[in-house]
Formats: C-alpha cells, sequence, structure tokens
C-alpha cells in the first residue's frame, strides 16, 4: 500500500532530523515523506537535503513563509502535494515506532479514519535519544527509557503493549477516538470531501476539528492508540494562546452541532489563489527555502 506521510515541522531541527531517521527505520517501506514546513530558517533546508541522500527517503521538502502559525494552511498545501491516496499525519517532534506505518496500512479501510495518540518523553529523555537508539530501536523499549528518566505510569502500556493486547486495548478503552494529527490517517478522497483543515484555525484543537467534519460526512473513527506508537520529544509551546483554543472550541462545537461538513477556509479556497506545489517545494539541490 502507498502511503503519503505528512510531518509538519517550524524551527525544530534537532527534533525533525531524529523523527526524519524514525521513518528511515520503516518496515512498510512504500511512502513518500512531506515535511510540511511553516516557514522555518534556511538550515532546515539544508540539513533536509543532507538527509534526504543519507536516508534514501522519497523525501519532500515544502515550505511557506512564516507568517505566524499557520499549520493548517501548511497541511493543505501538503495534501494537494500528496501523490498517493491514503494520507497519514504526524508532527516533526514524534518519533515513529518502525511499524508505526505498518500499523496504519494493515489497518485501513474504506470508510474510517485511524487516530493514535503519543507517548510523552521528558525533556532530559527526549535529549538522550540518538541515532543509534532510532536505528536499533531501543528507545522504544521501557527499559531503556526508564534508564534515561521516564517515570513509572500507567501509560507505560503504548510500549509495552504487544500485538494481541494492543488490540484489546484499542477496542476497549474509554477514550474517545478523537483526531489526533500527531498520529492519524485516512483516505484522501475523504480529506478533500471535508476540503482539508479550516485555514483559520491556528494552535489548539486543529486536529479535532477536522476530524469532527470527517464524521460528519460519514467517515467512521478507529483506533490504533496502543499499535501505532510514537514518542513525543518535548519542547516548549511559546505560540500557545488562550483566546485562540477558546475560538478553536467554539468552532468545533458549532461545527459538531450543525452538522459542518466542508470548511470554506480549506483546500479549494487555497487552490482559488492560485496555489499550486510547486510555488512550496525547495530544491533537491543548492538553494535556500
Amino acid at each position: 500500500m502507498k502511503l503519503s506521510v505528512l510531518v509538519t515541522t517550524y524551527n525544530a531541527l534537532a527534533w525533525l532530523e531524529k523523527v526524519i531517521w524514525g521513518y528511515a527505520a520503516q518496515t512498510h517501506r512504500d511512502f513518500e515523506l512531506i515535511i510540511a514546513d511553516d516557514g522555518s530558517s534556511p538550515e532546515t533546508a539544508d540539513r533536509i537535503r543532507a538527509l534526504r541522500r543519507e536516508t534514501g527517503l522519497d523525501l519532500v521538502h515544502l515550505w511557506q513563509a512564516d507568517e505566524g502559525f499557520q499549520k493548517c494552511r501548511v497541511l493543505n498545501k501538503a495534501i494537494v502535494t500528496a501523490r498517493h491516496d491514503y494520507l497519514v499525519f504526524s508532527d516533526g517532534d514524534c518519533i515513529p515506532r518502525a511499524d508505526f506505518l505498518a500499523v496504519h496500512a494493515a489497518r485501513a479501510q474504506p470508510g474510517y479514519y485511524l487516530s493514535g495518540s503519543y507517548y510523552k518523553l521528558p525533556m532530559h529523555t527526549s535529549e538522550a535519544i540518538g541515532l543509534d537508539d532510532i536505528r536499533t530501536q531501543r528507545c522504544f523499549q521501557i527499559d531503556w527509557l526508564r534508564a534515561h528518566g521516564l517515570p513509572t505510569s500507567r501509560k507505560n502500556l503504548k510500549v509495552i503493549a504487544g500485538p494481541r493486547l494492543a488490540r484489546f486495548l484499542n477496542a476497549t478503552t474509554p477514550t474517545r477516538c478523537n483526531l489526533k494529527g500527531s498520529n492519524a490517517s485516512a483516505w484522501r478522497e475523504d480529506v478533500l470531501r471535508v476540503n482539508g483543515f479550516d485555514e483559520r484555525m491556528q494552535w489548539g484543537g486543529l486536529d479535532r476539528e477536522f476530524g469532527v467534519r470527517l464524521l460528519n460526512a460519514g467517515v467512521k473513527a478507529r483506533h490504533v492508540r496502543f499499535d501505532a506508537i510514537c514518542l513525543h520529544l518535548d519542547h516548549p509551546r511559546g505560540y500557545a494562546n488562550p483566546e485562540r483554543v477558546a475560538y478553536n472550541k467554539a468552532l468545533r462545537k458549532s461545527h459538531a452541532r450543525e452538522r459542518t461538513i466542508e470548511t470554506r477556509h480549506g483546500i479549494r479556497e487555497l487552490q482559488a489563489t492560485g496555489f499550486t506545489p510547486d510555488q512550496a517545494l525547495v530544491p533537491y539541490t543548492t538553494g535556500t527555502a
């Protein structure tokens, strides 16, 4: 199954490099990796060029000018650019376990979107993960994580659970299957049907609102919470804005109440401005973003 993997980033190169090496370790190999860059400095473009050579990945870098937190816009650009029919969404601070894409591919089913979670690490554990830890996958082993400062928690089940237990936990978890942009997948056809992400939204629930419109369109939700595993690297959130979060929440509730399917601030409106993927693609060779 061919996948288009959409990973967002903004000036977090050390974390992004770990994430890209995580995709280089995937057992499912038939995918393109699109880095959806919301305005990072030229150093990010230079390193992505080098990582394309070092990893051998089908690595695409999309860049837009820094105009504040505009994740929805760059995600819509990535959706337009994607070449394959099934889309996997994640972030540039989430290292995927080697079977991450294999799980999404195996569990994909028409009429459904998949939503997982992430395993949140403290800063000192995040910093301790090196390239060899990703290549060997030992950073996903609970003993390694505990040795590097991870506290004991019931959430450790996310990395401890084997395939059989993971299926049971996915089926019985009381957690609602809200779409989480750090770990989700959907058919491109369904994503286009709801007109992609609502570009009015900034940080705080933009992924959940997207999921609400998919549900309104008749797409059902399915958990991959305990088997599609990614490690979330810690970072500050200087972009968090309580007023924007409240706005996003009100918009999501409105769309749920009114059974809204298509946003009027999405992909079609982006294309109406004349956007084409070549406008955002960063060259594979020399040059800056």
